[in-house]
């Protein structure tokens, strides 16, 4: 017998209010970017559990960032894809008969068999609330658009004086890869007021950050503007970040006025192509890494992963040492927003120790005009400054396969001159220089991390 899609009417059921002030405040343009002043920190469940996620499991990812990496300015617990579908399954998407949650409005509730907590009508909120309590922030993803069953159903849009779902879609650049959901026409009566529904929810809920998909390739600028303007009148700050990539560099002045922050490309995995791709494509992105609003470089797909996820069998990272290296110390003095996709509690002391050193967090958050060199022959050189003690800080990357190479840099093109002292940010070995320039050699694949210090 086939299951029929379950709608979850919340007719008569008690939402959390949220106070007048809420109700009321609206954000001038552009104030959002005070809200990510340095890259958004945390951790995400799709690397790891996939559309499958439970709340015990968000809960426990929470209770491990508030004892290991809350004091290293990780805060973000962020529940990904489908959070709103009974009968998921770990390896991919259900996509027969997918079990929907959703109220009268048609918009996606938490499903009960998997967050229990949101019982009677409270959606995320008790979940958040938990989050909250323990210092952090909580986060979830949504597909852009507006679901399919909403649409067949011709469910009433709220605030939109009885306009249906099936007034505002258009099948037109549906989501090639996920099909939950119908493209919503941008200037049709009642879009902006879906999205202005989806938010006033989600602020109900108490979410501080929304990852939305198949938003940024392709580029659709037209939703992009609905969620800027539904999150500015929603009255709670709420992070945005744009997924997937390519974001196209044509839409980098857009992006730039309406996100916090937009992936660079697709997922990226535990493979060194990942890698290497991850660098070429940012080559571009660098003149825009600015606070409030930055270039994103994906999930860090380190310690466990894909327990139940959509990529590959339950595993410790399969890149190497030095590989895992090269990635966090890229996304730290890119500047990328930093969301760890490994099972937090299963982590080993290597992994932690790769998110919990002090002076590359430092780095991350104070260091500015993000700088690349040079890229030719599989050698990397990045740089970045930090105005408060004069520092700069240089990263060397051999990317080749096969050659074993010495990395030199000037220090005249640092803009430092004299003797320098140099630290080694993640071994802490120190030592001075008088040399006209600073080099490295590195095996394939490995990186180094300084930072200099003018000796006057």
């Amino acid at each position: 017998m086939k299951i029929k899609n379950t709608i979850a009417l919340a007719i008569g059921v008690v939402l959390v209010s949220v106070s007048t002030q809420a109700q009321t405040t609206t954000f001038k343009k552009g104030e959002f970017k005070q809200w990510a002043q340095t890259p958004p920190m945390g951790w995400n469940s799709w690397d790891c559990y996939g559309s499958t996620v439970e709340e015990h499991e968000v809960k426990a990812n929470a209770d491990y960032m508030v004892k290991n990496l809350k004091k290293f300015g990780w805060e973000y617990v962020v529940v990904d894809i489908r959070w709103f579908v009974e009968n998921d399954k770990a390896g991919g998407y259900n996509q027969k008969d997918p079990r929907y949650v959703m109220d009268q409005y048609g918009r996606y509730l938490p499903a009960l068999n998997r967050f229990p907590s949101a019982k009677d009508g409270q959606g995320f909120k008790p979940l958040a609330d938990y989050i909250h309590k323990k210092g952090l922030k909580f986060g979830i993803h949504i597909m852009r658009g507006i679901p399919k069953k909403a649409v067949e159903d011709k469910l009433p849009i709220k605030g939109a004086n009885g306009i249906t779902a099936d007034q505002i879609y258009t099948t037109a650049l549906q989501c090639e890869w996920l099909r939950d959901n119908y493209t919503i026409v941008a200037d049709k009566p009642g879009a902006q007021e879906y999205y202005d529904s989806l938010f006033e929810l989600y602020a109900q809920w108490g979410v501080d950050f929304i990852k939305i998909d198949d938003l940024s390739r392709p580029y659709h600028e037209g939703e992009i503007n609905l969620i800027r303007n539904a999150i500015d009148k929603c009255g709670r700050k709420i992070v945005l970040s744009t997924s997937p990539g390519e974001t196209p560099i044509e839409a980098a002045a857009h992006v730039t006025n309406h996100a916090n922050m937009w992936r660079m490309v697709d997922d990226v995995w535990d493979t060194w192509p990942h890698i290497t791709h991850l660098m070429s494509v940012a080559q571009k992105w660098y003149p825009y890494i600015a606070p409030g609003a930055w270039p994103d470089c994906d999930m860090i797909p380190l310690g466990r992963i894909s327990l139940r996820g959509e990529r590959g069998e339950d595993r410790m990272s399969r890149l190497t040492k030095d590989e895992q290296y090269t990635l966090i110390t890229f996304f730290n003095i890119f500047k990328s927003p930093l969301f760890f996709g490994g099972d937090l509690p299963s982590n080993d002391a290597f992994t932690l120790s790769l998110l919990t050193n002090k002076e590359v967090v430092k780095m991350h958050k104070e260091s500015t005009d993000v700088q690349q060199l040079f890229q030719k022959d599989g050698k990397i050189a990045v740089i970045s400054k930090n105005l408060k003690d004069g520092s700069v800080y240089l990263a060397l990357f051999n990317i080749s396969d096969t050659a074993t190479e010495n990395i030199s840099v000037n220090l005249s093109d640092l803009g430092i001159s004299g003797s320098v002292q140099v630290s080694n940010l993640w071994t802490g070995e120190k030592s001075n220089i008088a040399s006209a320039a600073i080099s490295a050699t590195l095996k394939p694949h490995s990186s180094v991390l300084y930072q200099l210090k003018s000796k006057k």
